[in-house]
């Protein structure tokens, strides 16, 4: 049995969110859930993980986990957020410390800030097995977009983060601290070694120039025949020039400095000040 995979599209950030539940159980497991963020006033809003609270419970689903691929940087997570109205464990890879020191130092936060991942339930290790309902979840460590990137495989399906996108749109940038072109290339051929049936899922779309619509799901056929970036044929180092080349043309991306407080805390916001109100860091002149 497969499970049943619902996405929720975010297109201020191009995020594709997922609720990935067993039809025989009803337990679910919901992927890079977004926070809404209005960066001018500095207002959050909830309706995009609403949505998702409002499909698990139309669904008769248990959110039995709430999952991140990885620390982003371009949303923040409502991971928090639905751990409270739907209960479940919050989890991610366990080279999140490794986001939590980097990160930790950049911001200058205190010995308050925990840089152990104890703010997440539970740190999966790399080909980690777990049941969901009658299911069964791996999880394997799939960095170089950062180093703590990891893939979901549920049943016939596999939840790459930014690791992948669409074929025709190739793979993420890997430019970011700890970041790697050659790690990347090397998780990218763990993943297309998954059967070719398996249905690839990314957790971003931002729509080749050529397709009208945007998309958030291809084959690890596909993805071999048609991945612009890194085809089936195309060798490390051509890999490693195309990626280092692109990503020394790329911005950094809009809402990177809120995100990551935000998401290294698993979805948390910083602890309110004397005053009760809480404050996002903007460093000047580091990045």
């Amino acid at each position: 049995m497969n499970p049943i995979v619902k996405a929720f599209f975010d297109p201020d950030t191009f995020t594709a969110s997922f609720v990935v539940s067993d039809p025989a159980s009803g337990s679910a497991a919901i992927i890079d859930a977004v926070l809404n963020f209005d960066y001018a006033p500095g207002r959050t809003s909830t309706g995009s993980a609403d949505a998702i609270i409002d499909y698990l419970r139309e669904n008769a689903l248990t959110a039995r986990w709430i999952l991140e691929t990885h620390v982003h940087a371009d949303h923040l997570s409502a991971a928090a957020y639905l751990k409270e109205r739907l209960g479940g464990k919050t989890g991610i890879g366990s080279r999140i410390t490794l986001i939590q020191q980097t990160f930790g130092e950049f911001f200058n936060e205190g010995p308050d800030f925990q840089r152990d991942g104890s703010q997440f339930d539970h740190l999966f290790q790399d080909g980690e097995q777990l049941p969901l309902g009658t299911l069964q979840m791996q999880v394997l460590c799939t960095p170089g977009h950062t180093p703590a990137c990891v893939t979901y495989v549920i049943g016939d399906a596999a939840f790459v983060g930014d690791t992948l996108f669409m074929p025709d749109y190739g793979t993420a940038r890997c430019d970011f601290p700890g970041g790697s072109a050659a790690t990347m290339y090397d998780s990218v051929q763990k993943i297309l070694a998954l059967p070719d049936a398996t249905r690839i899922f990314v957790g971003h779309d931002y729509k080749a120039e050529d397709r009208e619509q945007f998309a958030w799901e291809s084959t690890v056929a596909e993805q071999k025949a048609q991945n612009i970036h890194v085809r089936q044929g195309t060798t490390r180092e051509d890999f490693i020039k195309l990626r280092n080349e692109r990503d020394a043309r790329l911005a950094a991306p809009r809402l990177i400095l809120p995100s990551l407080q935000v998401n290294m805390r698993a979805g948390e916001l910083p602890p309110a000040a004397s005053n009760g109100t809480v404050y996002l860091k903007i460093p000047v002149n580091r990045i």
